[in-house]
């Protein structure tokens, strides 16, 4: 979670979203303690990738050529999308006619519109699931006796008597299994509050893989990701990942990310193929995140006079492109990017430099790195994509790492728990650039065991970029 410098203090419990008082040490609805903030890891300076050679002026860059079907993410689908099996590869049989719904349905979406960019791994609800068949012995109606209107069967009888409950095309909570989910996402019989789509984000796209999770303390999850594959011009691959944060002292901070994270990472994998240099790709996909985040601040002028204390949506933005023999890395903001070779005997490294209030100070030698982050002001950011912005600065930074590794791009939910470059190689398994999504996994379990005290989001990219295809198990 990222914070503007101008926030002072919050206005909103961290726990459940109640406005506070100035001067309030606790919430009082729910008692969250308000001072209590978690100790910052110990950070080192960011290292340079042992035997980087830096990426030569002017590179010769081959001509893009016509690329076909190159530059577009993988397709993505809903659990519910796709054709299900039982065990022994058979189709598994249709659902029952559901009843007609009293309202009209919802117009259904077009076939061939472009997914939502994430792949949402959620169970269907209890009235998604195919019914088995009821044994005909005891639904079939009995015999007509002359003389007498037929008597009601036992299937009749049954639909006569039993209780109505919620009805086939409402959901149904996930923690009752009995009440009706309201509008606002409530049980009416529990109160439970159900699962947004957006708490738990996975996605794979070949070798490319990313895990967000809302966290334990949040209610909602404000960060988002863009990840895919491409070719270049020659046919060599790339992968690409975009990881967005939030910032939310601001307005709609999720609505930010996930616009900023959909720009950057369609204008890269636009861009690729055509033969833009990678370094000069990730700027320009970074100024095509910074509109579509000033794009929302666009709003009528009732909207403002309705809330004149709402700021305009921002975000921060952190990326990596890496190919066969280059790795780009581009930031806004306090997210970074970690370098973990695939031999731990030689050392991790940290690629990005926060744009924060506590860099500047150890940068500017004012104030040591531990004296920095104990301050309250540490996390206040001095960089972001916003409206509000003070003036985009985006930073792009290009390396040739001299053997293999995965390259880690994460938001701070992250890297407050493995803070050090030495600490992220750690908790990385080993078998990370075969298995990226088990990784990212890994990883964000790391970060829910430590306390889980903001949303957590990591991408891993194998480096170098093996050929399309070759994903994790």
């Amino acid at each position: 979670m990222s914070q503007m410098p101008q926030q002072a203090a919050v206005s909103k419990c961290p726990s459940c979203e109640e406005p506070l008082e100035s001067g309030d040490r606790f919430c009082g609805a729910c008692g969250y303690d308000l001072s209590a903030v978690p100790a910052r890891p110990v950070d080192s300076p960011t290292l340079a990738i042992h035997g980087v050679v830096p990426a030569p002026e002017g590179v010769d860059w081959p001509v893009a050529r016509d690329s076909d079907g190159h530059g577009h993410p993988a397709p993505v689908h809903a659990a519910a999308e796709l054709p299900g099996t039982d065990s022994g590869g058979s189709p598994l049989p249709p659902p029952p006619p559901a009843a007609p719904p009293a309202a009209p349905a919802a117009p259904a979406v077009a076939a061939g519109a472009p997914a939502s960019g994430v792949r949402f791994d959620r169970p269907g609800e209890p009235d998604e699931y195919p019914l088995q068949a009821p044994d005909p012995r005891l639904t079939a109606e009995p015999a007509p006796v002359p003389g007498q209107p037929p008597a009601p069967g036992p299937a009749a009888a049954a639909a006569q008597s039993a209780p109505a409950g919620p009805a086939a095309a409402e959901k149904v909570c996930v923690a009752c299994r009995a009440g009706r989910v309201d509008d606002d996402g409530y049980c009416e019989n529990c109160g439970h509050a159900q699962p947004r789509e957006r708490d738990h984000m996975e996605q794979e796209s070949g070798p490319v893989a990313a895990v967000s999770d809302r966290g334990l303390r949040h209610h909602r999850n404000e960060d988002a990701f863009s990840v895919g594959c491409t070719a270049l011009p020659d046919g060599a691959p790339a992968s690409v990942a975009i990881v967005c944060d939030g910032v939310s002292s601001a307005t709609r901070p999720d609505d930010a990310s996930l616009a900023a994270s959909r720009a950057a990472g369609e204008s890269l994998l636009g861009a690729l193929p055509r033969g833009t240099h990678p370094q000069q790709a990730m700027h320009d996909a970074i100024l095509a995140a910074s509109q579509a985040v000033n794009a929302l601040a666009e709003e009528p002028a009732t909207a403002r006079e309705q809330a004149p204390h709402q700021n305009a949506p921002a975000c921060t933005l952190v990326g990596a492109v890496v190919t066969a023999g280059l790795l780009v890395v581009g930031w806004v903001g306090d997210s970074r990017v970690y370098w973990v070779p695939a031999d731990r005997t030689t050392p991790p490294a940290r690629l990005t430099e926060d744009d924060s209030w506590a860099a500047q100070m150890v940068a500017a030698g004012l104030m040591s790195e531990a004296e920095a982050y104990a301050d309250e002001r540490a996390h206040a950011i001095t960089g972001w994509l916003g409206a509000d912005a003070y003036e985009l600065e985006p930073h792009t930074a290009s390396f040739k790492p001299d053997r293999a590794g995965v390259v880690v791009v994460c938001t701070d939910g992250l890297w407050n728990y493995a803070e050090s470059a030495e600490e992220m190689a750690e908790a990385m398994p080993p078998d990370a650039a075969a298995r990226p999504l088990h990784g990212a996994r890994v990883l964000v379990g790391h970060a829910l065991d430590g306390g889980g005290h903001d949303n957590v989001t990591v991408a891993l990219l194998p480096f170098p970029a093996p050929s399309q295809g070759a994903g994790s198990a």
